[in-house]
């Protein structure tokens, strides 16, 4: 048996696959939520979309642009795109005076310039406050990017200022530039954010006094200080919440409850101003929204963190449901099969030939590892897909067929 190499990866086909439906289930959720035949432009600053950024058509160094997911089918094929994700209250600015005198192909009327759409260095490929492009081939740290919910970077782990807690894909973040911007929501960091994390896992909370009987570990394991798992959906009306504007009053009718905020003030419990700040699920549910906060969100230019409808995960939800309604409006068949459907008969015999032709192919490749006793690594996965391509093309070229 062949030795393996320590630092070699190891792979089996179901890890493959897994990882081709994780895919295919990440792009559905971003892409069901948007349009792919209509351009967005005519719905205004859409309230979150699929975005673009076109680098053949808007270069470094021209003005930033984005477009929405249509566009980037219809007006941009072949050309070279940034995936931006997810951006809020954004117009598509394909054809506009950005692009010079290319048009739209899906809505030619549009005004010059979108005047309030937000830009950042995202448009022009780049990331991070190390302002670097992803994926970085001169990067050799392996690390996950996360995005900050309020400017819409995307930044590396090791640049957040801090450590990064556990079941991150079920939280949101706010770097420490936004926070800056935004002070107030230090306040709530004390209270209902996720404690920060040190370099060795420890949790650290200003302003708190360790009662008789309680656990700092558990806190470090999952709980936020104010005593909610991380995770489990806050509460709408608890003790940091004013998610109301008015309450009952003793007497009937109505008046505007107290501050939410001033409450949390006053209990005095701090938080050390530094590093990005991690919040569990349902966090915006425990914001105050009362007049006097509403106008201090607006301020900070920071008013859609009270709208719970703003998150991506509240879009993908939506993208995934009316994915499910297609499927269902064409007879709960997935949009391949319906797409194979309308192909004629022949069409249809050439695929099927061509699918069981690989299948065959591939299994017994993978047989000739499990006969010698080796593992199947990354490297042969890539090296059989090339075979493939390169044994098609030379099928595909009329000069390998000779007649007797």
């Amino acid at each position: 048996m062949a030795a393996k190499k320590e630092d070699e990866a190891i792979v089996s086909l179901v890890d493959v696959l897994e990882e081709d439906e994780e895919l295919e289930n990440e792009a559905s959720a971003v892409l069901a939520g948007s349009d792919p035949e209509k351009c967005s432009y005519p719905e205004g600053y859409v309230k979150r979309q699929a975005l673009y950024a076109c680098s053949t058509c808007t270069p470094k160094g021209g003005e930033p642009a984005g477009i929405c997911l249509a566009c980037s089918y219809k007006c941009h094929e072949g050309h070279d795109l940034y995936e931006l994700y997810t951006k809020r209250n954004f117009r598509c600015d394909c054809g506009n005076s950005k692009f010079g005198d290319k048009e739209c192909k899906l809505f030619p009327e549009k005004d010059h310039l979108n005047a309030d759409n937000q830009y950042s260095h995202n448009f022009f490929g780049l990331y991070c406050t190390c302002n670097r492009p992803y994926p970085d081939v001169d990067d050799q740290v392996a690390d996950e990017m996360i995005q900050c919910v309020v400017c819409e970077d995307w930044l590396h782990g090791r640049h957040l200022g801090c450590g990064v807690p556990e079941s991150v894909e079920l939280q949101e973040m706010v770097c420490e530039a936004c926070m800056k911007k935004a002070p107030f929501l230090w306040t709530y960091a004390a209270h209902i954010a996720i404690p920060p994390v040190t370099k060795e896992g420890a949790c650290k909370q200003e302003g708190e006094v360790k009662k008789e009987g309680d656990d700092t570990e558990e806190k470090c394991r999952g709980e936020t200080a104010s005593g909610s798992p991380k995770g489990e959906k806050a509460k709408v009306n608890g003790t940091a919440g004013c998610k109301r504007k008015h309450s009952e009053a003793e007497g009937g009718g109505s008046r505007e409850a107290a501050c939410g905020l001033q409450e949390l003030q006053e209990e005095g419990r701090s938080r050390e101003q530094v590093g990005a700040v991690f919040w569990p699920s349902g966090w915006r549910s425990r914001l105050c929204s009362c007049s006097s906060c509403k106008r201090m969100f607006e301020k900070a230019e920071v008013a859609f963190l009270l709208d719970e409808l703003d998150t991506v995960l509240a879009y993908e939800t939506k993208g995934k449901s009316t994915e499910q309604e297609q499927q269902e409006a064409s007879g709960g068949q997935d949009l391949l099969m319906s797409a194979f459907n309308n192909l004629n008969r022949v069409q249809q015999l050439e695929i099927i030939y061509e699918y069981n032709d690989l299948k065959t192919e591939l299994r017994d490749y993978l047989q000739r590892f499990a006969a010698e006793g080796k593992v199947v690594t990354p490297e042969d996965i890539r090296q059989f897909f090339e075979e493939q391509h390169s044994r098609k093309r030379r099928r595909a070229n009329p000069g390998q067929y000779y007649c007797s």
